[in-house]
């Protein structure tokens, strides 16, 4: 009987330590995620990451040209990207980090899945990454998802 209880306290702990360690994913991803998007958000204002040795292809250009000759577009994109980077790194406002950050990986996607098909591979990572975020923190989503919503209800 003293075996026994030995053993089901060692299965006890040894599930507590895989439950600690899978509680912290979600602050891992979180964390990276805002990194990635603070470090590139950053870089679009002060270039200091050194553009790709290889050319990028000709619609992608006219694309990022046309952003910056609008005077506001290619800004707010990376302005979103370093507010959103300092909430995730801050563990402040994730769902509403999340929910602003929605569009700007469609046009990610978008981007490379027709113009530039070069950074598929860490646009799927960061994809996978928003994707399990908003999973993590569905809850905080679901009222928005009601299919009938009344004003002013709780």
């Amino acid at each position: 009987m003293g075996t026994g209880t030995t053993l089901n306290v060692e299965v006890a702990g040894a599930g507590q330590g895989t439950k600690s360690l899978t509680r912290h994913i979600p602050t891992v991803v979180r964390f990276l995620m805002g990194l990635l998007f603070f470090v590139f958000g950053l870089n679009g204002f002060l270039n200091f990451i050194p553009p790709p040795a290889e050319p990028m292809p000709e619609a992608s250009v006219a694309f990022s040209e046309a952003l910056m000759k609008t005077g506001y577009m290619f800004p707010l994109i990376k302005g979103t990207e370093v507010l959103v980077g300092v909430l995730l790194l801050a563990n402040r406002f994730v769902p509403l980090a999340l929910t602003l950050l929605a569009p700007v990986m469609v046009n990610i996607v978008a981007f490379h899945v027709f113009l530039a098909p070069m950074g598929m591979g860490m646009t799927v990572v960061l994809l996978v990454m928003h994707l399990y975020l908003a999973w993590a923190y569905r809850a905080a989503f679901r009222p928005m998802l009601a299919f009938r919503a009344t004003p002013g209800a709780k």
